[in-house]
């Protein structure tokens, strides 16, 4: 009887060893993005952290803090190169200054069509992208679909002239202050949170963005009309940090990167429905979605081009590489 109880008793130690060794095994990965939940990124996001936790038996775990809880996207950025945060959603525009080579996607009108901007983020152009913040501290595991950016106004755009000295509100990237540069516009670089209030009180005339943002942000109800000029299509990416990456084990890190691609697919219907449904929300507001002869703009940004070829001849090679894209 003695006997039976002592081994009652390790079997129990045991037991609770394992489950305390379970619970140490988990490891949960801090993932911040700007967007708020109804954003069909954070879907996108929710069905990446699900799926790894399913795939890893719940050893690994992916928290997400929407709503720039954790700051902007630069400041994301450098917290997960400080290894205070693991995952982390910017974009091209912004991961330019961190990475040049992904300016390519900045370049206005480079991509023929959204064909063929799939076909380049498909390529091997655009796995070496997602790889080129390496020596960063992060690389990227996907992108995520972010449509055709337009310029938006209280007046419509719909030639360059139109655009010439307004101030425009514009992402921190070079790329995107050159562009409103060439068209005659004045850059105004401006955080994402002030512009309902600069635009309201007219501290900028104009912005570009995407439709989805443009309607979620709700500055569909202080400018009224849109241009479908499509000069950028700037995806957003979904980076990881190299220390937190390692820190999983090789087929935990194949889970991880497998469930970015499927969020990807993903993401690409939700985009697709989402524009749909916000566009129309707009219209209803009484938002003009202007259809724009886009070779005026593409003449206009001309020179942007011939400058790259003189000044740099690495990134020119890469934008003769996409156009090349079939």
């Amino acid at each position: 009887m003695q006997n039976n109880k002592r081994i009652l008793n390790i079997v129990t130690g045991v037991m609770l060893m394992l489950g305390t060794s379970q619970a140490l095994a988990v490891t949960t990965l801090k993932l911040s993005h700007n967007q708020n939940r109804d954003h069909a990124v954070h879907k996108a996001m929710t069905q990446f952290a699900n799926e790894v936790k399913e795939k890893t038996n719940g050893e690994v775990r992916i928290r997400i803090y929407s709503d720039s809880q954790l700051g902007n996207q630069r400041e994301s950025i450098e917290l997960m190169q400080n290894g205070a945060l693991d995952i982390a959603k910017s974009n091209a525009a912004e991961l330019e200054a961190f990475s040049p080579a992904y300016s390519i996607f900045n370049l206005p009108y480079l991509f023929r069509d959204k064909g063929h901007y799939q076909q380049v983020i498909n390529s091997d152009i655009g796995k070496e992208i997602l790889n080129s913040g390496q020596n960063m501290g992060f690389i990227g595991l996907t992108y995520y679909d972010a449509g055709a950016r337009g310029f938006y106004a209280k007046k419509p755009i719909r030639t360059p002239e139109d655009l010439k000295g307004l101030k425009i509100r514009v992402q921190p990237s070079p790329t995107a202050i050159a562009m409103v540069k060439e068209l005659e516009g004045h850059p105004t670089p401006l955080a994402y949170g002030e512009l309902y209030t600069a635009l309201q009180q007219g501290v900028v005339d104009a912005a570009e963005n995407n439709i989805t943002s443009f309607t979620l942000s709700r500055h569909s109800e202080v400018t009224k009309f849109f241009s479908l000029d499509e000069h950028t299509m700037i995806p957003d990416v979904l980076l990881i940090s190299n220390n937190s990456l390692n820190k999983l084990t090789t087929e935990q890190q194949e889970i991880v990167k497998k469930a970015a691609l499927n969020s990807s697919k993903y993401m690409i219907q939700l985009w697709e429905k989402s524009e749909k449904e916000e566009q129309a929300k707009a219209e209803k507001q009484g938002v003009e979605f202007i259809i724009v002869d886009k070779t005026l703009f593409q003449d206009a940004v001309k020179p942007m081009y011939d400058d790259i070829a003189k000044t740099q001849p690495e990134l020119f090679e890469m934008v003769n590489r996409v156009r090349k894209v079939e």
